[in-house]
């Protein structure tokens, strides 16, 4: 059975990989690494460095979780790779710029690694029936697709994210490509947050305009100063519009999804834990059971993507900074 090590234990390591490592695996011990930070919970072990939870661990049969920032991902990558650990489930957003994810494919090419970018929404129920309803084609072509996150992230407005585009917008343009196929960025937008006398550039919010190579046009606005919290989807179709709500934090696990055709209107509610089914398909890929053909180029894709987005909205890429 394949074993896990997680790498970076602030929140995504902590609240969202961790708990559901525990529930998905009971039996199954975790080894965990934060040069920063140390952790004691019951099932899991903490190291004192990479080196250490190499010794203790099969590199070649462990499924590293990289849990660090954005733009800290090559050195403990390039570590990884050198301790002979291959399968590497990564946190979105693949890199922070177009430098970086250079840096990491080349690191790929070169160790041979399975890199696999999280993508929760990619197993997520809502989605999957948004895309089954655009394939069966009863509502006609679809025209467009707009989707809105927000919340309040005051708390949290000077971590390691460089911008509001790192933040939701992973997730957000994962869904569109899943959705609507190939794309370009049309246009691109971004705020700054203002916290009492504080300013933190372009942590505000953001928004980003696609044109998919099918013709559909997507709009994703994401509101991180926002007093409510949302996670939105709307397609427009020729015969109708879906509207779809993710679970907005990890205390609830369930969407809704509304159908609305001529003047008739149908909603559903219903269990989606999509990190849990995510994480599930992740371990399946990695022991070879049912690969994810498409990754990690739609990982790249959105990278890409969002890095295009930034220089529409005037920021300095390699540093995600404002220009």
């Amino acid at each position: 059975m394949l074993g896990s090590l997680v790498v970076g234990l602030g929140r995504a390591g902590t609240a969202l990989h961790l708990p559901v490592l525990r529930r998905l695996r009971p039996h199954q011990p975790v080894v965990a690494f934060d040069p920063h930070r140390t952790l004691d919970l019951p099932g899991v072990t903490a190291t004192d460095s990479l080196t250490h939870a190499a010794s203790i661990t099969d590199p070649a049969s462990t499924v590293v979780h990289l849990c660090t920032p954005p733009a800290a991902r090559v050195a403990p990558l390039t570590e990884l790779a050198e301790l002979g650990f291959r399968r590497i489930l990564v946190e979105k957003p693949l890199a922070a710029n177009s430098v970086e994810l250079a840096e990491i494919l080349r690191l790929r090419d070169a160790a041979g690694l399975d890199l696999l970018p999280v993508g929760q929404w990619r197993s997520s129920e809502l989605t999957r029936r948004l895309r089954a309803t655009l394939a069966a084609g009863n509502l006609g072509r679809a025209r467009s697709i707009t989707i809105v996150q927000t919340k309040p992230r005051f708390g949290r407005a000077g971590d390691d994210h460089p911008t509001a585009f790192d933040v939701e917008l992973p997730h957000s343009v994962l869904l569109a490509l899943l959705l609507a196929g190939p794309a370009k960025v049309t246009a691109a937008t971004c705020s700054d947050m203002l916290l009492g006398d504080t300013v933190h550039p372009a942590m505000g919010g953001a928004t980003v305009q696609l044109r998919h190579d099918s013709g559909i046009v997507t709009e994703i606005r994401t509101d991180l100063t926002s007093p409510v919290r949302e996670r939105r989807v709307t397609v427009d179709l020729d015969g109708g519009t879906l509207v779809g709500h993710f679970a907005v934090s990890d205390a609830d696990d369930h969407a809704q999804l509304r159908v609305n055709t001529q003047g008739q209107q149908l909603r559903s509610v219903f269990a989606d834990d999509s990190l849990g089914a995510f994480l599930r398909l992740a371990y399946s890929h990695f022991a070879g059971e049912e690969r994810i053909a498409d990754e990690p180029e739609t990982g790249v894709a959105v990278v890409e993507l969002i890095t295009a987005a930034k220089r529409r909205a005037g920021l300095a890429v390699a540093a995600g900074v404002p220009a």
